[in-house]
């Protein structure tokens, strides 16, 4: 099976639900031998959280949450805003478990890697490089956001 393989283009986002879109995402980790939780629940100072995906391999923890946005023109603002909801998830994640995370949404539709908010934006497309590299990018993330100061970055390990 191969499990990286898609066209966002083609409209087949339509043929699945963000359900399976967050299966996809799970299974994808898994291939890439990383121990998974799914759709896991916590609670952090009296509230509850949901993480799609949280992804074990080694020192590292991913905490994955994924958003099947379709091409509507508000899909950027849309991603800003979930990535510092899920950023604000995933410190609450370390307070509550004692330990740290690299905070990851995957899209099903873009065209970049981006880091905004203190997340990761990761098309699904590019779930398999950054997977296969993620030290590359955890090691960049300090300085992008020294660089960045809050602004968008883009990089791309291609």
């Amino acid at each position: 099976m191969l499990i990286f393989a898609h066209d966002a283009d083609s409209g087949a986002e339509s043929e699945f639900t963000w359900q399976e879109f967050e299966e996809r995402v799970r299974d994808a980790l898994d291939s890439a031998g990383y121990r998974i939780e799914f759709r896991r629940v916590f609670k952090s100072d009296g509230k509850k959280h949901e993480v799609d995906v949280i992804a074990h391999k080694f020192d590292l923890c991913i905490l994955i949450d994924a958003k099947r946005y379709g091409k509507s023109r508000y899909r950027a603002s849309s991603l800003k805003s979930e990535a510092k909801k899920h950023f604000n998830r995933c410190r609450a994640f370390e307070n509550a478990f004692k330990c740290s995370v690299i905070p990851v949404l995957v899209s099903w539709i873009d065209d970049s890697l981006v880091f905004q908010e203190g997340c990761f934006i990761v098309p699904f497309e590019k779930l398999q490089d950054f997977v296969n590299n993620v030290e590359f990018y955890t090691d960049s993330m300090e300085d992008m956001t020294q660089l960045a100061d809050s602004e968008n970055c883009v990089f791309d390990n291609q």
